[in-house]
């Protein structure tokens, strides 16, 4: 259903908010659908930490559902800075150089990604997006969208939040721990085939615990063993989803975009956190999952309370901040009302 990847290469540096300059940096993305004339047909998804621009393949409920009317819209998705899927990250080559970035790249922001992507998005012309979405560090570039660009005409925020909180920040410095433990971590310089991989299988383990709750793993695992070797369940899950990780994922790429989550905050050099929301005026989505601890209802909340035209539904299901990517019939369920109610140019509650 979608095109092949495609690259976009700016032609000129990119200065990060800290001032960092990016010589060339390329931004790899995919697209469904065809663009209209006016070049406003556009829905514009943003991808999660360890997500590519492939948005059919994680986000795929959405494309075989049929929430995305591909015969009429134009979608849209990039992989981030820093990322590790055609996007410029650690392991580009620098062109003053000639040489991998590694630990030379810099830090960047949540705020750098949209402005990156801005980029793309004007190299084709358009000038409108009827939808902007995205879950968890997805969910964080649409805000920063709706509040740097006025092409935005409605969102879809799926548990992220207003500012990345302790709770979250700890979370990330205790992954980000594992990989700077790792014997082959030399402060993000190491050979390509000799990256990190027990650091990074250890933080995606951590993150895995994060992603789901309780009652998720006692459902699916309790305390049954594997048959031959007598290793819980649950433990040969965890060991599987770190390897699987390592085998597609760079460790500095980890670093860098958790890092970048840390950073997210839509009130920096602008206010409050109310005073910035408040001056979104746009239709806007804000889903929760009850059951998340890594991004909890109550931050979904209080972007719902303080959008002018915001709207909170929330998720219920067993599977933690991951029912993001698995409950595809309540987000259908609760996303087609929302878009009817634009269409319809309504402007009441849910």
């Amino acid at each position: 259903m979608s095109e092949t990847l495609k690259f976009y290469s700016l032609d000129s540096q990119f200065v990060t908010e800290k001032g960092e300059k990016i010589d060339l940096p390329v931004v790899a993305y995919h697209t469904w659908g065809k663009l209209n004339e006016n070049r406003d047909n556009v829905v514009l998804v943003c991808h999660a930490l360890t997500g590519s621009s492939d948005a059919e393949d994680w986000f795929s409920g959405f494309f075989t559902e049929g929430l995305f009317d591909l015969q009429n819209q134009f979608v849209i998705c990039t992989n981030v800075l820093g990322g590790c899927y055609g996007t410029t990250g650690p392991q580009s080559i620098n062109p003053q150089n000639g040489e991998r970035f590694q630990g030379n790249f810099p830090e960047i922001s949540i705020r750098d990604m949209v402005r990156l992507q801005q980029k793309l998005i004007d190299s084709l012309g358009i000038t409108g997006i009827e939808l902007a979405i995205g879950g968890s560090m997805g969910g964080m570039q649409i805000l920063e969208w709706s509040i740097l660009d006025s092409r935005i005409q409605k969102m879809i925020v799926i548990g992220a939040n207003a500012q990345h909180s302790a709770w979250a920040i700890g979370i990330s410095e205790a992954q980000r721990s594992a990989i700077y433990a790792d014997k082959n971590w030399n402060n993000g310089f190491y050979q390509p085939n000799r990256q990190p991989e027990q650091g990074l299988a250890a933080a995606r383990m951590m993150g895995m615990l994060t992603y789901r709750t309780y009652e998720s793993f006692n459902q699916k695992f309790d305390r049954n063993r594997q048959a031959k070797t007598e290793q819980f369940q649950v433990q040969s899950y965890l060991n599987y989803q770190g390897e699987k990780l390592v085998k597609r994922f760079d460790a500095l790429t980890y670093v860098r975009l958790t890092q970048a989550m840390d950073s997210h905050d839509i009130s920096r050099d602008r206010g409050t956190v109310k005073e910035v929301l408040n001056q979104v005026t746009i239709p806007a989505l804000i889903i929760g999952i009850d059951s998340d601890i890594l991004y909890p209802p109550v931050e979904q909340k209080e972007l719902a309370h303080h959008l002018p035209r915001g709207y909170y539904k929330e998720i219920r299901s067993i599977h933690g901040h991951d029912a993001f990517l698995i409950e595809f019939d309540q987000m259908i369920s609760i996303i087609s009302p929302f878009l009817n109610l634009q269409r319809e140019k309504v402007t009441t509650k849910l």
